[in-house]
């Protein structure tokens, strides 16, 4: 693998090591942050809580727009300083308005990283390595979710004002990772689409000397008709590229991924394990995830993407069933852990490591920052939506059935993989935007 674009690619992918600390962070002085401002549950959970996702939403919407506009590097630097903001404003709020407004801005570089960073990482490495490269970036996120755990423990008790060290901590590697982005070039197809050729003939004799301007901007154009300005990802000729970006991105919501890592204590002081559980749900579930993530990252240019995805659905399905059946049928014990294990591992070596790379490889380079935006978005609403309702549904009808629910839905990603889900593997994203144009 070429030693310059796996470093270029890493530093790129450190965009989702903050997007995995940010997210999960909050979880260590979210209590003691209601107690110090005496919040309502509903105000707590919607505002000081909920405005951070609210961000990632809004970020995953309008990320595409800055990506195509200014360019992936560019994006990405600017994610670093909303990042570094966000951190050090929440760690100086005196009161949850202003707390919740920093942790907003923090939200926007969550949701406008799922865009710009596999964007970016996907159009600077060869394509038999891609879905390695772009995989760093999933596996610095689950690397990020359990440095925040560890994080959290580390500094809990440390004084009376612990929670500001807790979020205010997060701007060390954000300045960091705001420095090394500074030093990575833009990206050779981007600079394409705008027309600037010497510029990328600079970056790929830098980066990639094997593969020439002329080469690469041939192989941009084969085959593909003039694109106009007013082209977008909503035209009748990208409607399969969209399906596929739309269905990846919903199946891996109705997994059910979201509601259990928000929950976990809930769900698991629901099958009877107490408290104690506690550092289970959070060290455990960040290293089991780190390690199926590795693995996942590791075979996904081996296997291809479709196999990972069929080993996941199988592991979603099996372990969901589980869950439900351990609930509906109060078996007791370490049951449910051990299934909520399996899951989280289905998750990490399937969807977890694919869906980013899929996104980032189904539209053609003039509209990938769009498409990288409709995707992103599509996962960041329904992440928003999904969990919201599970304290509701747990009450209402017991988390047997959810659980049983989300299993039947991965039956149809299953379905969705078998049918519809074309293999990436080793293919140039120009060559798999003529495929997915013709049909």
């Amino acid at each position: 693998m070429n030693s310059k674009i796996l470093r270029i690619s890493l530093i790129a992918a450190l965009a989702g090591f903050l997007f995995g600390f940010d997210t999960v962070v909050i979880s260590g002085a979210e209590k003691k942050l209601q107690l110090l401002w005496d919040s309502s549950d509903a105000f707590h959970g919607s505002v000081v809580i909920g405005m951070a996702l609210w961000g990632t939403v809004v970020g995953a919407i309008f990320g595409g727009i800055p990506t195509n506009k200014i360019g992936r590097r560019n994006t990405l630097i600017w994610i670093g300083v909303l990042y570094s903001v966000s951190a050090i404003g929440s760690a100086f709020a005196n009161d949850p308005i202003t707390f919740a407004a920093a942790r907003f801005i923090g939200g926007l570089g969550v949701g406008a990283s799922t865009v710009a960073a596999p964007a970016y990482i996907s159009e600077i490495a060869p394509a038999k390595d891609r879905g390695r490269l772009v995989g760093f970036y999933q596996f610095m996120l689950v690397f990020g979710i359990l440095m925040a755990f560890v994080s959290n423990a580390l500094l809990s008790n440390v004084g009376e004002n612990d929670w500001r060290w807790m979020v205010g901590v997060e701007a060390f590697p954000a300045i960091i990772y705001t420095l090394f982005v500074v030093t990575v070039p833009k990206s050779p197809r981007w600079l394409l689409t705008k027309d600037r050729t010497e510029e990328a003939r600079t970056v790929l004799a830098s980066i990639n000397p094997q593969l020439t301007v002329e080469k690469l901007k041939a192989d941009m154009n084969e085959g593909i008709n003039e694109h106009s300005a007013s082209e977008n990802i909503f035209m009748k000729k990208y409607r399969f590229p969209l399906m596929l970006a739309f269905f990846i991105a919903f199946f891996n919501q109705f997994s059910g991924i979201n509601a259990f890592l928000y929950y976990a204590p809930r769900i698991f002081e629901a099958a009877g394990l107490g408290e104690s559980t506690a550092l289970l749900s959070s060290i455990g579930i960040g290293i089991t995830n780190i390690v199926f993530t590795f693995a996942g990252i590791f075979l996904i240019d081996k296997l291809g993407r479709r196999q990972l995805m069929y080993i996941g659905s199988f592991g979603y399905i099996i372990s969901l069933s589980l869950v439900a059946a351990a609930f509906i049928l109060e078996w007791e014990g370490m049951a449910v852990p051990i299934f909520l294990f399996l899951f989280i591992a289905s998750h990490a070596i399937g969807q977890g490591a694919v869906i980013w790379v899929f996104i980032s490889e189904v539209f053609p380079n003039h509209l990938r920052g769009s498409g990288q935006a409709f995707g992103s978005s599509t996962h960041w609403v329904l992440a928003a939506i999904i969990p919201s309702s599970v304290p509701f549904l747990f009450t209402a009808i017991g988390p047997g059935p959810v659980f049983a629910f989300f299993a039947f839905m991965m039956v149809l990603q299953l379905l969705f993989v078998r049918f519809l889900m074309p293999e990436t593997k080793g293919v140039s994203l120009e060559e798999l935007s003529k495929q997915f144009q013709n049909k």
